[in-house]
């Protein structure tokens, strides 16, 4: 009887022991399966980064990209509804803007609105702005400006401008 009790303590000690080895190794190779999930992800993260930089590379050679940016002028107290763009008299962009959108442009933020292929040479650009002056009234700026593109890729920066003070319109400038 004694070495029944024996035999069955020494198994049950054994089981335990062989429970616990597996939990540790489960513990150990969960640990590891962590890791390489993170690792995993991070390389994921950085192929698709790749992938878009190529991309934007594919869809938009340097030779004929271009670029808008839209901007509000220092001390303007338009509120700017929307900005509609085109060029060549073909509608390449229009931006109805969030309040979010609208703090950030008048905190001195710039929004790329567009961008696209041009071939060179001489295009007519056109921007159209509407919003609401601080006492409430419509605003609507246009503009037209002759956008020369060259080789490379072209950067132009749109600046909208309004306020009490006069200072009124859309302003064009190569970056």
């Amino acid at each position: 009887m004694y070495r029944l009790v024996l035999v069955l303590f020494s198994t049950a000690m054994l089981t335990a022991r062989a429970a616990n080895a597996a939990e540790e190794i489960s513990r150990e190779q969960i640990k590891g399966l962590d890791e390489q999930i993170q690792e995993i992800k991070s390389d994921v993260l950085g192929i698709a980064t790749e992938l878009s930089r190529l991309e934007e590379k594919l869809l938009y050679p340097s030779d004929t990209q271009v670029a808008l940016f839209v901007s509000l002028a220092k001390a303007t107290k338009v509120r700017l509804d929307s900005v509609e763009i085109q060029i060549d008299g073909k509608p390449v962009a229009h931006h109805l803007y969030s309040f979010k959108e609208l703090q950030a442009l008048q905190q001195g933020g710039v929004q790329r609105i567009y961008t696209g292929n041009i071939k060179r040479g001489e295009h007519e650009l056109r921007v159209n702005a509407l919003g609401k002056s601080e006492s409430g009234a419509e605003y609507r700026q246009s503009g037209s400006f002759k956008l020369n593109k060259d080789v490379g890729p072209k950067l132009v920066g749109i600046t909208v401008a309004g306020s009490a003070g006069g200072d009124q319109g859309i302003t064009l400038k190569d970056w």
